[in-house]
């Protein structure tokens, strides 16, 4: 087997625990070798460090995918996989509406797994897991047996890997329209064209919790998508709910999601970008007893962190301005660049610029099925705090 020899002290980030290599770390790589093959990773005193998946045209040159002696075949995948989904089954997730593989946060770097009732949706981020998409759609199916499974490939980082964007139904019946039946409420998704997988089943905790603060509330929804932290404020009793959301196509969905929750005319929904909105309503000296800003994230890359940070700042100096002594501000960040003291110092920021003292109600994160390994940081990416003026 072909092997990837390191640079001396290169191998530190992987005896603690992390599963890539990058280019710069690699002293050369031994054997005949072909991207998306596997191959053994080992310290430059020849030390058996695990095994991964290659790609040279990749600035992450291997992934790591086990630290023992065995191979990456369909077993292996098959082990894994089940290992995942039996996690899941031990956290209560439903098959609703869940993550089954994480990628790093579940040992298989690069793959994405998410079910939605009968229906798999599949991603494959790296050349290594590309290789092996019809393997992996043979061992979920034998596993899950579902009505179809279809891929969205269609991301950005597949460049990366030197790989084209790609969607389509890789197996079986499927139009891509589901009706998803969540805790607080059920929403209809395109599974071929919506963003990420078809939802966005990272925050489903986290709406409940703050619907929880929302019964006899105003209710402002910003950067809404299809409208999750709306419904669920709105099924909790909320009078009073806006939505803004720049995407025409978003707007129609969550009008759509309003109706089939019995919620049609309780929810106020503008197409608008919500940087200018909430500018105008700071204008208007408009108040809100519950802000949501969950933004697309600011920054894919480290060098851009300085403007998202100023993004991140101004709406929530905004959202501040508006809420009156009692109210509450849910605040996310979606990118793993933002550190939780960083984004936790632009509130900081923020409310001292708004004139308003806050005190930290919790700290929100991703959903359970999107575990995080502590000594991968890349797996946490969500993060989110409730705050609440007083």
């Amino acid at each position: 087997m072909p092997s990837v020899i390191l640079k001396p002290v290169k191998e530190r980030r992987l005896k603690a625990g992390h599963c890539w290599v990058y280019s710069g770390e690699i002293a050369k790589i031994t054997g005949d070798y072909a991207d998306g093959d596997e191959v053994e990773i080992r310290d430059t005193k020849d030390r058996f460090l695990g095994r991964g998946l290659l790609n040279t045209k990749s600035q992450i040159t291997v992934r790591r995918f086990t630290t023992q002696k065995e191979n990456l075949d369909e077993a292996f995948f098959r082990r894994r996989i089940e290992a995942a989904i039996l996690y899941r089954d031990e956290l209560g997730v439903t098959n609703a509406g869940r993550r089954l593989v994480f990628s790093e946060g579940d040992l298989l770097p690069g793959l994405i797994l998410d079910q939605y009732g009968d229906f798999l949706v599949l991603q494959a981020l790296t050349l290594g897991i590309d290789k092996r998409k019809s393997l992996i759609v043979r061992i979920a199916r034998d596993l899950l047996q579902p009505r179809g499974i279809i891929e969205r490939s269609d991301v950005p980082s597949r460049k990366l890997e030197g790989l084209k964007e790609t969607k389509g139904v890789l197996w079986g019946d499927a139009d891509g329209k589901v009706q998803l039946p969540l805790t607080e409420f059920s929403v209809e998704v395109n599974l071929l064209e919506d963003q990420k997988t078809g939802f966005f089943l990272d925050q489903r905790g986290n709406y409940a919790r703050v619907a929880s603060l929302c019964a006899g509330k105003r209710v402002l929804d910003c950067f809404s998508y299809h409208g999750g932290f709306a419904l669920a404020a709105a099924k909790a009793g909320a009078p009073s709910v806006e939505v803004v959301e720049i995407s025409d196509g978003a707007i129609a969905r969550g009008r759509a999601n309003a109706e089939l929750n019995g919620l049609a005319g309780r929810i106020e929904f503008r197409c608008a970008n919500a940087f200018d909105v909430l500018k105008q309503y700071d204008t208007d000296k408009r108040q809100f007893d519950v802000i949501v800003l969950d933004p697309p994230t600011f920054t894919r890359t480290k060098d851009k962190v300085g403007s998202a940070l100023r993004g991140y700042k101004e709406i929530n100096l905004r959202a501040l301005k508006m809420l009156p002594p009692g109210g509450v501000l849910a605040t996310f960040t979606c990118s793993h660049h933002i550190g939780p003291d960083l984004f936790k110092t632009v509130i900081v920021d923020a409310a001292a610029d708004a004139k308003k003292t806050v005190r930290l109600m919790q700290t929100l994160t991703q959903s359970p099925d999107h575990p995080i390994l502590p000594a991968v940081p890349e797996t946490e990416y969500l993060r989110g705090f409730l705050l609440q003026v007083v």
